[in-house]
């Protein structure tokens, strides 16, 4: 059937809308109770506001967690917005403290606290984040028959994740339920002794607190102060903390009933100090003067504790509406200095606004999407196979995951495995993934690692650790590598004629061999190479001996500006393909123009013993644009299927374009040589390029044709 639209009805029609829609549902016995379940979750979050979407979602989503409906039957015109909610929900349930976990255990603290930034981070709208906390709430309710183990594993849940996450967001009504239950069940022995302790119900306290206010504000009212009260009967966990952190019996805690007064002003602030002190004694050494005498970190207001009706002592803070306000979203805010200890000022900056969207009054749309966009795009936050949290920078690979785990698990690093396949190491870690390492038996790091192009590693702190590691190695045996990669990288980009003296001297090195020991040590890149001989060749290129016209010749559907070739038709040689700046000359040939070659081509150098008269001095002309120049590549590989597939994937991802594709197969040696004519832009771009096909599965080695 198809309910009612529920994006733009009032909240009663929209849920009245789900009510019917599960109405019509076969019922198996079971139905009724996630129906109880979803309305129960629900009352407890009516007093927030939320959105009609939300509050219909939050209904149905029991039965669809039981799988009473699927989520096609929401993707609909009528209802289709309930469909992301039930996902998103979905998503939140999944969370859980690792196994047999328990607080003081290794990086307790640090584990709870990545998983409270986890469950903002990877929950597409953050309001249900307060749908799950209303939940936690409703499980903690129904528990109280529940097996003591599953007790306390709720309970220890709601005291690491949920509680904190609703003090942060300043829902106020819901955390003191949650503290409660929680700490009844891990401490059901010093719950009850401290209930007992008090001698009344909660109910008989709020009803004192609702006498005392009454009283203050005919008081206040008659002293010309406008005030606004508010009642905060402290709960027994609240009780038992500051018990634990003042060493105190309870007897000496004279804040077990408190009253909060926020006025306009400060001198408003005093005078209501001073109508207080008249009507009820106040008790010394208890008063506090933070306006006056800000706290660290700015918080502002009157702290003040009198004995009032019946004996019985109250705490009174008294501050005006901008303190509160300041005390409430700014630096000051409520969690932190009652958890204590220092959070980043990005991460506070992202909880001040998630509680700004939980104002009923703020339509919240674009402050939602800001959030979504913006807040979590540093930080992305993987699961390790034991259950704990890992916090890494944005664009993490398992690699990174690896070397935050230990240095060591780092460097033997051979492969990972996310969420039980296996993924390269230049997989880009996602919000939730569960990463699993592969080591070697002995340290092994590789000098790819170390190129950002390559995209093995995101941290700069797991860079340095590899490079570290090279620099520790014996400095031959970086002579030794290091020269393997000078020699490969000018045997894969066909250079033969620059000498590694000018190439050192280009990159600041003494010489040749320093060059070499850098290159082994990791403090230099093979990619550095590439940049070097693109200025070395730059600079060798002579000046025209009088001044030619340019004109733009084409290579393929790419252009390449040519000076000294003056009107004549003119085509890049197929035997050396030759790339700016490397040094070129023409040779100008029977019925095809000029023929454009390296001037170190075995080609060219024949013609010009032969032929002198024929040879043309010519350059690499201006050109306004972005060129893009032909180059052949061979690349041997044993063969597999999908090879092809992904020799083109990793072209089309470095934009290469291909102009030809040969691939000649030997079916006896299972190997295959390709043939590749592709349009490239410089010398680095073609390095970076054949280093991504050498990294493909099976592929032997990737040259450039000389």
């Amino acid at each position: 059937m198809s309910p009612p639209s529920a994006e733009t009805a009032a909240p009663e029609g929209a849920v009245a809308a789900v009510r019917e829609y599960l109405a019509a549902l076969p019922d198996d016995g079971a139905l009724g109770d996630c129906i109880a379940e979803g309305r129960a979750v629900a009352a407890i979050l009516e007093p927030f506001g939320l959105p009609a979407a939300i509050q219909a979602a939050v209904y149905a989503y029991p039965a669809f967690r039981e799988k009473y409906f699927d989520i096609k039957s929401f993707k609909n015109r009528e209802l289709k917005d309930l469909s992301r909610f039930f996902l998103g929900l979905g998503q939140l349930d999944q969370f859980s403290l690792p196994r047999h976990w328990q607080p003081g255990e290794g990086l307790a603290v640090q584990q709870s606290e990545a998983l409270r930034k986890m469950l903002l981070a990877v929950v597409s709208d953050v309001r249900l984040v307060l749908v799950r906390i209303a939940d936690q709430l409703h499980r903690l309710r129904t528990a109280k028959r529940a097996p003591r183990a599953v007790q306390e594993a709720l309970a220890l849940e709601t005291r690491e994740i949920y509680s904190p996450l609703a003090n942060r967001l300043g829902v106020w009504q819901l955390k003191w339920e949650l503290e409660d239950l929680a700490f009844r069940y891990l401490e059901p022995g010093t719950y009850a002794d401290i209930a007992r302790a008090l001698r009344e119900k909660r109910g008989e306290r709020v009803r004192f607190i609702e006498a005392f206010q009454n009283v203050l504000e005919t008081e206040l009212a008659a002293g010309g102060i406008d005030a606004e009260i508010s009642g905060r009967p402290k709960h027994i966990y609240s009780i038992w903390r500051k018990m634990q952190r003042k060493d105190r019996g309870i007897e000496a805690l004279y804040d077990i009933r408190a009253v909060r007064l926020l006025v306009e002003s400060i001198g408003d602030c005093y005078a209501a100090l001073g109508i207080v002190h008249n009507l009820w004694s106040y008790i010394p050494g208890e008063f506090d003067d933070y306006i006056a005498n800000p706290k660290d970190n700015d918080y502002r207001s009157l702290h003040t504790a009198v004995v009032g009706p019946e004996g019985k002592t109250v705490e009174i803070q008294i501050r005006t509406r901008e303190m509160h306000r300041h005390a409430e979203l700014g630096v000051a805010a409520h969690w932190r200095y009652k958890e204590g200890g220092k959070s980043p000022a990005a991460f506070d900056q992202k909880i001040r606004f998630l509680r700004q969207l939980l104002e009923p009054a703020d339509d919240g749309a674009d402050l939602l999407d800001r959030i979504r966009d913006d807040f979590f795009e540093d930080r992305v936050y993987a699961i390790s196979p034991k259950g704990d949290v890992v916090e890494l920078c944005a664009g993490a690979t398992p690699l990174d995951f690896a070397y935050h785990v230990h240095t060591q698990v780092g460097h033997r690093c051979r492969g990972a495995k996310v969420n039980g396949r296996i993924v390269p190491l230049t997989y880009r870690v996602k919000n939730g993934d569960q990463i699993e390492i592969i080591t070697g038996s002995q340290a092994q790091p590789s000098r790819d690692w170390l190129s950002p192009k390559l995209g093995y590693l995101a941290g700069a702190r797991a860079r340095a650790k590899v490079r570290n590691w090279f620099r520790h190695q014996d400095r031959d045996q970086h002579m030794r590598q290091g020269r393997e990669v000078l020699d490969r990288e000018l045997g894969r980009l066909g250079v033969r004629d620059v000498p590694g003296d000018a190439i050192a001297s280009q990159l600041r090195f003494k010489d040749t061999d320093a060059l070499c020991v850098a290159l082994g040590a990791g403090d230099l890149t093979a990619a550095s190479i590439a940049t070097a001989l693109q200025h070395i060749r730059g600079a060798e290129l002579a000046e025209p001996v009088r001044p030619r016209r340019t004109r733009r010749t084409r290579a393929g559907p790419g252009g390449a500006a040519v000076s000294g070739v003056g009107d004549l038709m003119c085509n890049f040689a197929r035997c050396c393909r030759p790339v700016p700046p490397e040094p070129i000359a023409g040779y100008i040939t029977q019925g095809r123009g000029v023929s454009i070659h390296r001037q170190d081509c075995g080609n060219f150098l024949g013609l010009n013993r032969r032929h002198p008269e024929r040879i043309l001095e010519i350059g690499w002309g201006e050109s306004p644009d972005a060129g893009v120049y032909p180059v052949d590549l061979s690349l041997h590989a044993f063969d597999r299927s999908g090879l092809i597939r992904d020799v083109t994937a990793v072209l089309a991802d470095e934009e290469a374009n291909v102009t030809d594709l040969k691939s000649h197969a030997d079916r006896k040696s299972q190997q295959v040589v390709m043939a590749l004519s592709l349009e490239i832009g410089d010398l680095p771009t073609l390095s970076a390029l054949i280093a991504k096909l050498e990294q493909l599965p099976n592929v032997v080695s990737v040259r450039r044709k000389a």
